[in-house]
């Protein structure tokens, strides 16, 4: 005879694992897209908004190499260079963005509205906060530097050359958990900004939270959303909850403030018995506006 076994876990939410810019500091993630913006002008093939947003998430020297393979910029590179970007190109490419990705981080290094009553019901609810970023570990250090010196200090805190494979793999999330040491990846929520955020959150094995608008899918400045009338706002939401569902993230939030509401809405799933693997479950959209959950 054969036998299947099912284990559950029906405990409580103990960790959440954050991105960086765009989810908990950096309103729209404007730093890397100008740091790459300015890099590519400065190669005589200028790149456009959509094109310098579209790998968003992945280690940067791996987004620089998804930008050079999109074909209108191959294209460009090619009549411009008079070949194809090879290997060399993109260490090149890689090394000057550096200082402009790190001078971009310090110009941005703004906390997202909202992100410290996070923080603070986290830290009353005993869930521990873990950070990783697609930016190597000297671009991450100069902006968790800065937000420590705002109070923002994440227990653990992985950057994409901390490990072998960056987004959409599962390392730095796994990583984050094992250095907060937590009991299981269903204790476990990743938030993120970007579609590679969210596999990497699923591909560990834990519940995912989507962040529609203070990061890279609405991709606008605070000041850019805030000019925006009701109609266009709403617009701009659904167009982004739109690819956070088809992304399967299990919860979409508008930014960092709402967390709280899908800490609450994990714990009522993990009481029912569900996990993250639980058909039915993606897509769950939580409005902005409510006051933090007790």
């Amino acid at each position: 005879m054969t036998y299947a076994y099912q284990r559950y876990y029906r405990g409580m939410v103990e960790a959440v694992i954050c991105d960086w810019a765009g989810t908990t500091y950096d309103f729209g993630s404007m730093a890397p897209i100008r740091a790459f913006q300015e890099l590519f002008a400065g190669e005589g093939v200028p790149i456009t908004l959509p094109e310098a947003r579209e790998p968003m998430g992945t280690e940067k020297r791996e987004h620089i190499t998804r930008v050079l393979n999109m074909p209108r910029v191959a294209q460009a590179w090619q009549e411009k260079h008079g070949k194809p970007a090879d290997d060399q190109d993109i260490d090149r490419l890689y090394a000057a963005f550096l200082p402009m990705q790190i001078a971009a981080i310090k110009a941005n290094a703004q906390p997202v509205p909202g992100l410290m009553d996070t923080v603070s019901w986290l830290a009353q609810h005993d869930i521990q906060i873990g950070a990783n970023s697609g930016y190597n570990r000297e671009m991450l250090d100069t902006l968790a530097e800065i937000a420590a010196e705002h109070g923002f200090r994440p227990v653990s805190n992985v950057s994409a050359t901390d490990v072998k494979r960056g987004r959409p793999y599962p390392h730095m999330s796994l990583k984050n958990a094992l250095e907060i040491g937590i009991s299981d990846v269903r204790a476990c929520i990743k938030v993120d900004d970007t579609i590679p955020g969210i596999e990497e959150g699923l591909a560990a094995g834990m519940w995912t939270v989507g962040v529609a608008i203070s990061g890279n899918e609405a991709g606008l400045s605070l000041q850019e959303w805030s000019a925006l009338n009701e109609e266009e706002q709403s617009q701009v939401r659904s167009r982004a909850n739109r690819r956070f569902r088809h992304g399967g993230a299990h919860i979409i939030i508008d930014s960092i403030a709402d967390l709280p509401h899908a800490v609450v809405q994990v714990e009522q799933w993990l009481a029912q018995g569900y996990g993250p693997e639980t058909p039915g479950l993606a897509g769950v959209t939580i409005l902005p506006g409510e006051a933090l959950p007790q």
